[in-house]
């Protein structure tokens, strides 16, 4: 296929993709380079076709999706690349996509945030069986990240992720709305979370924080603008990237998702789920992302007694345990103690539905519920007692590799 990479309704650069495999063959013409993809470089009037590949293959539904092989066979389509070719690499995440030659599309008749999208991707995802004869692919399905059974849909006009949470307790969907209060309370900008249900199984819901005119770069991405020295340390690196792109107020902002990671024991903020808003039309910098997904936390998977031992809890994106990731925190002056006293009936009020508890388990709420409670309280110690801020630059610990949890659930799922 021989298409423009589009930014908006910008031409950014004539590419040439293989049918067969989705990827990029041959980067042509570049006549907006300052609008290619966050990280890849142009350099001597080329663009680099590895980076530029590697920014597609991650536009695509990771292939250890729960579910995504079934829907790749009851589909006929061998790899998850091939979707983005389908939809044109539409997403409701950014503004980007292809046209391919000859087509005269345009942007305003395709984008996802002004026009209607197709439930059939999202269906089949979901595990329902292919509609035939006339299926659409025309969806943001398609260029949706992670690992957990997820799709996009259209509620009373609003684009919203509904996302499940992974078996044996489902736990997820929950997580997100505590994790969500808890921000409310202390004043962290994030991203507001409901729970649903759907044949006995809870739902995440939330809306896209992602408008017409604004995109999210990811951390990852912001990081690939500037090439890593072994002597600085994982956080300060992407502080630097930031600070040079002329990003703003990114130390505080990334104190308050440290801090919250470590109240709700998150294990997987990983370098592609928090990041960078900027303007999509003029590439200005509006800062950090609000906070969302962060769903893999208070004991997702534990037992009760795990969770409460909190022994086995995994901390990205910086360093291997939040002890250690906590002190790379500038200030915890910021933080209203007294907006957190509640922080155990908060637990209790999310869960105290009978499907809840039946799900979850009774055991593991309490133990959820005194898990955040002492956190609060260790975090209220040492802003009393310690000085933050003085492992900043070191690369001790440092996370090694960018991976996510591997989810295997399989779900069904219904919205009248």
């Amino acid at each position: 296929m021989v298409c423009t990479l589009m930014h908006k309704r910008l031409a950014v650069a004539e590419l040439e993709l293989d049918d067969a495999t989705g990827f990029i063959r041959r980067i042509d013409a570049v006549s907006a380079p300052e609008h290619l993809p966050v990280g890849v470089s142009f350099q001597k009037g080329t663009a680099d076709r590895g980076a530029l590949n590697d920014w597609w293959g991650d536009r695509s539904i990771p292939a250890s999706r729960s579910g995504i092989q079934q829907a790749l066979e009851s589909l006929d389509i061998p790899n998850t690349k091939l979707l983005l070719l389908r939809c044109y690499g539409l997403s409701l995440s950014d503004q980007y996509w292809i046209c391919p030659r000859g087509s005269g599309l345009t942007w305003e008749q395709i984008n996802f945030f002004d026009n209607p999208f197709s439930d059939d991707m999202g269906d089949v995802l979901f595990g329902r069986p292919k509609r035939e004869p006339e299926f659409d692919f025309s969806s943001p399905d398609n260029t949706s990240d992670g690992f957990l059974k997820k799709r996009w849909k259209i509620i009373h006009g609003k684009r919203c992720l509904i996302k499940g949470g992974s078996n044996p307790f489902q736990q997820q969907p929950f997580n997100e709305v505590i994790a969500s209060d808890i921000m409310q309370s202390l004043g962290i900008p994030h991203v507001p979370y409901s729970v649903i249900w759907s044949e006995g199984r809870p739902y995440s819901v939330c809306e896209d924080f992602v408008t017409q005119d604004t995109e999210l770069i990811s951390a990852w991405r912001i990081m690939q603008t500037q090439k890593k020295s072994n002597s600085v340390s994982v956080y300060q690196h992407f502080v630097n990237c930031c600070q040079s792109l002329g990003i703003p107020d990114v130390i505080p902002a990334l104190d308050r998702m440290i801090v919250l990671d470590y109240l709700i024991a998150n294990e997987d903020r990983h370098f592609n789920n928090f990041g960078v808003l900027r303007n999509a039309e003029t590439l200005e910098w509006l800062g950090i992302a609000p906070i969302f997904d962060s769903g893999s936390s208070l004991g997702y998977d534990k037992t009760a007694s795990q969770i409460r031992s909190g022994r086995d809890v995994v901390c990205k994106p910086f360093k291997k345990t939040h002890e250690e990731q906590l002190q790379l925190v500038s200030s915890l002056a910021w933080i209203d103690f007294s907006a957190l006293d509640d922080g155990k009936d908060l637990v209790y009020q999310i869960m105290s539905s009978a499907q809840a508890k039946e799900i979850v388990g009774e055991e593991r709420i309490d133990a959820i519920a005194e898990t955040v409670c002492r956190r609060v309280q260790f975090v209220q110690q040492m802003s009393a007692e310690q000085q933050p801020g003085f492992a900043a630059h070191s690369t001790a610990g440092d996370v090694e590799k960018d991976i996510a949890e591997d989810y295997t659930t399989k779900m069904d799922f219904n919205i009248s």
